[in-house]
Parts: structure tokens; sequence; C-alpha cells
């Protein structure tokens, strides 16, 4: 969007590393953006939810230095916004929480551009609650403050009045602490704060890579240290640390830790990522296919003219991206929901027919066992004799379906969309951790995802070889048994809920 008319500035909040933690608020900005300028702490799965042509920024904000200064990113919010534009500065945690987001509004009010403040979840308060840290509890600490370790507690100039805060709150937060540990616990000691005062470091907090370092005041350096920490990392002293011992087995996660290969289409990857997340394992995003459409436009035609003329009794989809591809096709040719009028509509499973329901279409069948067997089963026990069927779906799918069909005496037509090939430029960071062998779990969610990971690893699978191999049915089961990873878990029901569940109890069984 561009114009002489100003356009608006968000200041956004993204929380502390969850993406799942950003407002709904912050989101709608994030969805109506021309332009992004994101810090490095701002997790990067929220760059998602701009459009496509959205123009994204890295002004970094990397502790010791920066892709662009703070003038650089005010100047650059007020060339932008003169410019029509809807921008958004997307800033980790909350804009104003040690975030320079007033010094941002400050700039935006003197060049007359108007700027809407949306709120984060400071890592000050959540990234602590996420480690089971409360930073107030009763009858143990009823103050905090939160306080900025980025300068040199050893500098008479210091901003942060350190032997005060000292002893002045029961609680006591620093962000940006990592690089200066032994100044800051020296100067708490030498305003009075005991050292054997129970002390923290959270490192990624609300992360699957989150981890809880513990130590006392006076041993936190040297616990960091010997545990590696590296920022982003919160400090945290004061009795609440003592309550994480208490409170930590509720928050316990089977898949905590765990990094979790997921093969699904990009497009589709986000809901199977959103749920591993949610049960504390690391996704990694590897997608084994890329949809390639290419129909055959006489067939395309000719089915629906037939649809049109009432000629199909059932209409089956095998899979929710053969919905998309086919009603995609079906809007192309200038028809719509109508046209299923007086035609069945079986889908495989739940996914299938959540697809159909986006659309704006009920399937009227949906099998127990989610297959195209399945699916065969249950159109056989509805009578198919003589009737005639369309399925459209993918190049090289499982001919299971349409022989059963036709075994039962039905006219199939079958329309392929597309072929589900393995991607172009698969991500090498994550195909990297793979061949290393640094994968815990494998997810497979049809057997082209087996397939076409095969492929991407040139046929050497043995980096998986100890790894939970996890198939969301029995169909997909088979095909990683037939390239030698014989799954662990195999899915109730082919549903991403399913699969994550099966993966979870097996993780808490320990097995």
């Amino acid at each position: 969007m561009s114009g002489t008319t100003p356009g608006h500035v968000w200041l956004v909040g993204a929380g502390p590393g969850d993406p799942g933690l950003v407002t709904q608020a912050g989101l709608r900005a994030l969805r109506d953006a021309d332009m992004v300028l994101y810090d490095r702490l701002a997790p990067p799965e929220l760059l998602d939810a701009c459009p496509e042509d959205a123009e994204r920024i890295d002004v970094g904000k990397a502790p010791g230095g920066a892709v662009m200064t703070q003038e650089q990113i005010n100047a650059a919010l007020v060339e932008h916004a003169r410019a029509g534009k809807r921008v958004v500065r997307l800033k980790g945690g909350d804009p104003f929480v040690f975030g320079r987001g007033g010094e941002e509004l400050e700039a935006l009010a003197e060049a007359g551009i108007e700027a809407t403040v949306v709120p984060g979840v400071t890592s000050a308060i959540g990234g602590l609650a996420a480690a089971g840290i409360p930073v107030t509890h009763r009858g143990v600490a009823a103050s905090f403050a939160v306080v900025t370790g980025h300068e040199d507690p050893t500098k008479p100039a210091a901003q942060v009045r350190w032997a005060e805060l000292a002893t002045a709150t029961d609680t006591l937060v620093v962000l940006m602490a990592v690089g200066r540990l032994d100044g800051i616990a020296r100067a708490l000691i030498d305003g009075g704060r005991d050292p054997a005062t129970p002390a923290a470091l959270v490192v990624d907090a609300t992360t699957p890579r989150q981890r809880v370092v513990e130590s006392t005041l006076g041993g936190i350096s040297e616990a960091a240290r010997e545990a590696g920490v590296e920022p982003p990392a919160l400090l945290v002293v004061g009795e609440v640390v003592a309550v994480r011992e208490r409170v930590e087995p509720a928050l316990r996660r089977p898949l905590a830790g765990w990094r979790v290969l997921v093969t699904r289409t990009r497009r589709q990857a986000s809901t199977l990522a959103e749920a591993l997340t949610a049960e504390g394992a690391e996704p990694l995003l590897l997608p084994a296919i890329e949809v390639a459409r290419r129909a055959d436009p006489d067939a395309v035609r000719a089915a629906i003219d037939a649809l049109s003329a009432r000629e199909y009794a059932w209409v089956a989809f095998t899979s929710p991206n053969a919905v998309d591809a086919w009603l995609d096709l079906v809007r192309a040719a200038g028809q719509d929901a109508r046209l299923f009028a007086g035609t069945g509509i079986a889908a495989v499973g739940a996914a299938t027919a959540r697809a159909l329901e986006a659309r704006g279409l009920s399937a009227d069948l949906v099998p127990s066992r989610g297959s195209g067997e399945g699916v065969a089963d249950a159109l056989l026990e509805r009578g198919v004799d003589g009737a005639r069927v369309l399925v459209p779906r993918a190049e090289r799918a499982d001919p299971a379906l349409i022989d059963r069909l036709r075994g039962a005496g039905a006219k199939v037509d079958e329309v392929t969309l597309y072929l589900a090939a393995p991607p172009a430029a698969p991500p090498p960071d994550v195909l990297a951790a793979v061949r290393a062998g640094e994968i815990d779990a494998v997810t497979f969610t049809s057997r082209s995802t087996v397939r076409n990971l095969a492929t991407l690893l040139d046929a050497d699978l043995d980096s998986l070889r100890g790894a939970v191999v996890a198939c969301i049915g029995p169909q997909t089961a088979e095909a990683a048994t037939e390239a030698g990873l014989p799954p662990h878990v195999v899915a109730e029901e082919p549903s991403v809920d399913a699969l994550v569940a099966a993966l979870r109890r097996y993780a808490a069984e320990g097995a």
C-alpha cells in the first residue's frame, strides 16, 4: 500500500519466545502489515502471519552489535509510515520493558505519525512462569523488581542502583544479565543480599529449548559457566526460586526436550508443529512434500460437466490437498458448492472433512477407518454397483480405493490433480540435523512423506534408525516399514491430534 496519506505503525510485543503467546491484537496487526521490522528475539514463526508480499526487515539488536542502530530504526519507521504503509515493529517481550518502544513512539509522535501500542507478555514474568518460578508467592515474596543487566554495575555512572536494589524487593529479575553475571552478583552481595539466596537462570524461556540452571546468588556465575549458558537468559534472585522444586512436577511434559521431525507440506506443517510444541517438543520442519498442481484440463472439464449434470453418485476425497486442489479448479470454472447438490461426498478422515467444511461443504460419509480402503468399505456398504464415482486425487496414489470400487461394479472417474514431490530446496540446517542423527522422533503423515524423505536423504535412512518413528495410520506405517523404518507409534485414527497423543503416550511410558 502506498500513497500520500500517512500510514500507521504498530509497536507489537511478540512475547517471551513461544509464538503462541503473542496477543490476538498483535496477530491482527501482522496480518495487515505491508512491512515488518523485527528484532532477534521475536519468534520467526510470527512472520508467517504476514501477507506473502509484506516486506520483512531484520533489525538485529543482538548483543555486541546490531544490524541497524536505534536512530536508523526510528527513521525507517517514520519513512515507511510517511509513504502510506502499514508498518509493524515486532519486538521480543513487551515494547516498553527494556524494548525502547518509548523512544520509537516519541520519534513517531514528533513526525506526526499515528501509532498503536500492542502490549506483549514480558519475559520477566512470562518466562519465569514457564519455568515454574512465580515472581510473587504467598508467604514467600510480595514484591518484585525488573532491571536490565546490560550495563556494567561496576561503573559509577550505572543507572541501576544495585546497592539500594539488593534488599529492596523480595524477588529481583534481571534481563540481559548473562554477560555481566559476576559483577551483578558481587554488586548485590555488597549491597547486603545474602549470597546463599536462591538464584536461577532461565535460558530460552517458553521455547522447547528452555532449561533452568539453579544455584545461589554467590554461585550462579560459576554455575552458568559450567552449564555453558548463553543469551537469551533471565536471572532471578529470591526465595521464589525454591518454589520451582515443588511445582515442577505439574509442568513436566513427556515430549519436553525432544526434537521431532515434521515431514508434512509447508502449508500443513504448522498444525502438527503447534501440537508438538504444546507438548514441550521442538519441531523441526523438513517438508518432504511439495504439491505441484498439474491437472489435465480436459479431464477436469469433463468431471465438472458430469457433476453439473448430476451424473455422479459420490465424490470421494482422500486428502485435504485434494479438497483444496479440486475446489480451486471448480471455482476457476465459475462454479461453487451448488455443483455438488445431489451428489454424496465422502472424506477419508476428520482432517479432510474439516478441509471440506472450510470450503463450505459437509461430508456425507467419513469412515471410522481413515484410509482409502476404509472409504471403499464404507461406500461398498452403501452399494455402488452401477454407480458413477468421482475420485479427484494425487498422482501415484494408492490404487486400493479405485480397485475396490471398480471390483464392486462402480464406474470410477479418477482425475489426478497434483504430484506430491520432494521439495526442490529443503531447509539445509534441518537436513544437516537429520543426517547428524540429532532427531529424537520423526513423524510421517502419508506414504508420500516416507517416500520423499528417503529421496531427500538419498535413500540413506541410517541416521534415523535411533529415532522414534510415528505414523498417522496403517498405510503410512506399512510404507515406513518397507523403507526400513518400522514404526514405534501408529495413531489410532488418521489425525494430527491422535498422532501427537500416541507419541505422548509412548514417551510417557518410557518405552
